[in-house]
């Protein structure tokens, strides 16, 4: 007599309740920040050509997209100014006045007790060449003289209420620097969430439209090389000794390795960027019909979170909170 297998993985999959039942992994919305773009002085929301469904803010619908947020229960928001002007060192990134800056007062005053209000801690949006740092004479980035911008960028984003600062500029350093600044001024329970692997990538040129990045050239430099791995680990370790609270993977799906080795060795929770370019490579292949489009934002959000992320940055945040609600 003929007799089949006697152990059959597939009992384990056989209807949705099942699935649902033994799924090792799961997603929250609370687990999922939502990045924006606020324009100074847009008077309406202007949309990203190449992000579609993204759009710069205006003050206003910054806000109402925050309420939004905070209804749809997501764990918090990521800032971005995109001002209209730049200088060689940045300087509306610690204006009190300066784009950023407002919008997170506006924000924090809106939404500041039901979900976690974050601030890009970068000086690329406000530089006039493009770059995260100040540059030396010869045209590179100093990255002791940049420390003190993000020391001054820091302050005046911890006083208009930021809970989190994302020190995103890969300079050495920076998380030491910026929490000794912080703990002077008695902003001690600003957390600060380093940009600990970030890799250069050529999937960031939706973001560079997003906020009208004047670069030319690149930031090899002082990002990561995609080629290298204990580079990553090194630099998440060394974030962590100086002090992160978190620490961040970025780019996420091409560095899903690094996530879940950032996830083995990290004391303090880690996080991961699905970034522009990840959105709009999905967008794309959406719009032709060559994917099941939100089918594809949920795998691909629960991978990341497979691979050990705790927390996610992503364009779909809310879409993704309305998905999780509403699937059976």
């Amino acid at each position: 007599m003929v007799t089949g297998p006697v152990l059959r993985p597939r009992r384990l999959r056989q209807s949705a309740p099942v699935r649902r039942l033994v799924a090792q992994t799961r997603l929250h919305p609370a687990e999922l920040v939502l990045p924006v773009f606020v324009r100074e002085g847009a008077q309406q929301p202007v949309p990203i050509g190449a992000m579609p469904g993204v759009v710069q803010h205006t003050l206003d619908s910054l806000v109402e997209v925050a309420r939004e947020a905070a209804d749809a229960g997501i764990g918090g928001l990521m800032l971005f100014g995109v001002p209209t002007a730049k200088d060689a060192v940045g300087s509306g990134g610690d204006d009190p006045e300066g784009i950023l800056n407002v919008a997170l007062r506006r924000v924090v005053d809106a939404v500041g007790d039901r979900l976690v209000v974050m601030a890009d801690l970068c000086l690329d949006e406000f530089t006039d060449h493009g770059h995260c740092g100040v540059l030396d004479d010869a045209g590179r980035v100093d990255n002791d003289a940049t420390l003190q911008r993000y020391a001054a960028m820091g302050l005046a984003q911890a006083r208009a209420g930021a809970h989190v600062l994302g020190l995103s500029g890969m300079m050495d350093g920076q998380v030491a620097f910026v929490r000794e600044a912080l703990d002077a001024e008695g902003f001690t329970d600003t957390v600060i969430l380093a940009y600990a692997a970030k890799y250069t990538s050529g999937l960031y040129g939706p973001f560079r439209e997003a906020v009208e990045s004047s670069l030319v050239g690149d930031r090899a430099t002082y990002q990561q090389d995609p080629a290298n791995a204990t580079e990553a680990l090194r630099e998440l370790e060394l974030d962590i000794a100086e002090g992160a609270d978190i620490v961040m993977v970025k780019p996420a799906m091409p560095h899903l390795d690094i996530v879940a080795a950032a996830a083995e060795l990290s004391p303090v929770p880690v996080a991961a960027y699905q970034i522009s370019g990840e959105y709009s490579m999905i967008e794309a292949a959406a719009a032709n019909e060559w994917i099941d489009r939100e089918r594809a934002v949920l795998e691909s959000l629960l991978n990341i979170r497979r691979a050990g992320a705790q927390v996610i940055l992503t364009y779909y945040a809310l879409e993704a909170a309305r998905l999780l609600r509403d699937r059976p």
